[in-house]
């Protein structure tokens, strides 16, 4: 019986083509834009992933101030090249510790030249923040001091292009230092920052050649597994609240972050903008619902006389209301099913345009059939179940 039904329905939704097109394009909209939100949100949440994953294994950070954001207010005390040591000496599960000083220079070789960032560390910066060497070499622990450096991509191809720059000279504001390697290109960080535009020196270096100053900006430090990461991140900052003489209580002027940490609050802001957008498309699909609702009211109303003369030789008022729910749930199925494709289509699309990840979930895809199948039983019922009460003398006396 049901299937007999359902040949009716579908019969009767190929009669007017182009009123069942216009019936569904709410679904269609409101089905396509949540998937193409949804599976966008999905790849940028997974672009965040291998973002962070760039900046090191089982990285931790430690800065001084406080991690707030608020009006300007007095720097915190800088670190000093003994509060690496500390580390080095104290800290146990230690998979490597790359204090950095930086400062903002016109790297210049020949006739080109290019704004970057000197960065003065140690040979553990390589394996903190998983950066590898290209070509030529990195500096060790017996150079320090040294007027030597090591080019990221960005500085090498916006000076050099595509030569090698391995025993050249680079000017570094008023230190000149000989190019020993380059790094592997690495590209852009989770905020956006670009990781390969930077020349890595021996820290002593940076800090009497550049910065006049024993000053360490912040310390890079890596966990010798991710098991042990908020191990040596609680041993970090009471190393610093005891080095700093911060009181019980008193508010730390340090921060200690690691890379869960802010992996998780950028995919919490992903997650929470695409929940957003997805629950706004939505409302697509309530206007859908609606307009499937009118149009099988106006189809119960065209076809008063037919179910007239159907109720007259016998159908069960229960069959004529299953065939009205099962033309709006058709519909519904079809405009859910050409949302799908479109949505699939369109999110494609962008994620090809914004260098994404493609990440295909197709619990998504069930979940809006579930959807547009459950619009179709809300919306119409109130019309099957109008036809389904319809008196048959009443109906087939109907003009």
């Amino acid at each position: 019986m049901i299937w007999s039904i359902l040949v009716m329905a579908v019969r009767e939704i190929r009669r007017h083509k182009m009123r069942s097109a216009l019936t569904i394009l709410g679904i269609v909209i409101g089905v396509g834009a949540v998937v193409a939100l949804v599976t966008v949100g999905d790849a940028a949440s997974a672009s965040v992933k291998q973002q962070v994953a760039r900046m090191g294994n089982n990285l931790i950070m430690v800065m001084p101030g406080q991690d707030r954001r608020g009006p300007a207010r007095t720097p915190a005390r800088p670190f000093e090249t003994a509060d690496v040591r500390a580390i080095r000496a104290e800290i146990s599960s230690l998979g490597g510790v790359a204090p950095v000083a930086s400062a903002q220079v016109l790297a210049v070789a020949g006739s080109a030249n290019h704004s970057t960032t000197a960065t003065g560390t140690t040979a553990d910066f390589l394996q903190v923040r998983g950066y590898e060497i290209a070509g030529g070499r990195m500096f060790d622990d017996t150079e320090e001091g040294q007027p030597l450096c090591v080019v990221g991509a960005t500085v090498r191809a916006e000076i050099w292009g595509s030569q090698d720059p391995v025993g050249e000279r680079l000017r570094l504001g008023s230190l000149s230092c000989d190019v020993i390697g380059v790094l592997a290109s690495k590209g852009s960080s989770g905020g956006g920052m670009d990781q390969d535009d930077l020349v890595l020196l021996p820290l002593r270096t940076v800090q009497r050649r550049l910065r006049g100053n024993d000053e360490v900006n912040q310390i890079f430090v890596s966990a010798a597994s991710e098991g042990s990461v908020q191990s040596v991140k609680s041993q970090l900052e009471s190393l610093f609240r005891e080095r700093r003489k911060i009181r019980p209580g008193a508010t730390q002027d340090f921060t200690v972050r690691d890379m869960q940490e802010i992996a998780e609050a950028m995919q919490s802001i992903t997650g929470t903008l695409t929940v957003l957008l997805a629950a706004i498309a939505a409302v697509s699909l309530l206007v859908g619902g609606i307009g499937i609702m009118n149009i099988m009211l106006v189809s119960v109303t065209e076809r008063t006389r037919e179910i007239g003369i159907r109720l007259a030789i016998g159908a069960m008022a229960h069959e004529v209301l299953l065939q009205f729910l099962l033309e709006a749930v058709v519909l519904s199925i079809l405009g859910g099913a050409v949302g799908v494709l479109l949505g699939l289509g369109g999110s494609l699309a962008v994620i090809l345009a914004m260098d994404l990840p493609v990440v295909f979930v197709p619990s998504i895809i069930a979940v809006a059939f579930f959807f547009s199948a459950l619009v179709g039983v809300a919306f119409g019922y109130f019309p099957a179940r109008k036809a389904a009460r319809l008196h048959p003398i009443e109906a087939l006396r109907y003009e």
